[in-house]
């Protein structure tokens, strides 16, 4: 039994949900539209205030589905009414980020910077130079830039240098001891 896939999604004053022949989803809000296609076996039902996934059999695969399907459409409800948000910090002496333009230039201990490119729909904000912040309305897309960042420099176990996520605790070593 799918407890996830189960639950009812409550769909908030402001945010349109439409699905169309295909299981073909579009959900619009004030922060503004995303579209998915799912599994046709499965059926979403949207009612005034929510919506639920059902599916046709309790095979594993439609389990599977089941779930993930309502993950994701609660995602994009979530998405277009208030966003999603990842926060990133860097350690490090000399390490910085700033902006120029559409692109994210990091130093990131090497000898050249790193430039990257934002994709279209997110928005990055830097409220200090050690502070990166990626927002926007798909999860996947902020998840996924996210980690691209952070997999610029990793945070090292030995001095913490590098760029981590906001709340994130990293393991420490104990470095080389003297020998007596």
């Amino acid at each position: 039994m799918s407890r996830i896939g189960n639950k009812a999604i409550s769909i908030p004053a402001g945010v349109t949900v439409t699905v169309a022949d295909g299981n073909f989803v579009t959900v619009k809000g004030p922060k503004g539209e995303l579209t998915a296609t799912f599994n046709s076996d499965l059926k979403i039902i949207v009612e005034a205030d929510k919506a639920e996934v059902k599916r046709p059999n309790d095979t594993k695969v439609m389990k599977t589905f089941h779930g993930t399907t309502r993950a994701l459409l609660h995602n994009m409800i979530v998405g277009v009414s208030e966003g999603f948000k990842k926060q990133l910090e860097i350690n490090g002496v000399g390490y910085r980020a700033q902006l120029q333009g559409n692109t994210l230039v990091v130093n990131a201990g090497y000898s050249h910077t790193c430039d990257m490119p934002i994709p279209e729909g997110l928005k990055v904000e830097l409220p200090k130079n050690t502070v990166i912040v990626i927002s926007g309305i798909d999860k996947q897309a902020v998840g996924q830039f996210a980690a691209e960042v952070r997999a610029l420099r990793k945070p090292e176990p030995y001095k913490g240098k590098g760029i981590k996520y906001a709340g994130e605790h990293i393991r420490r070593k104990e470095g080389k001891t003297a020998k007596k």
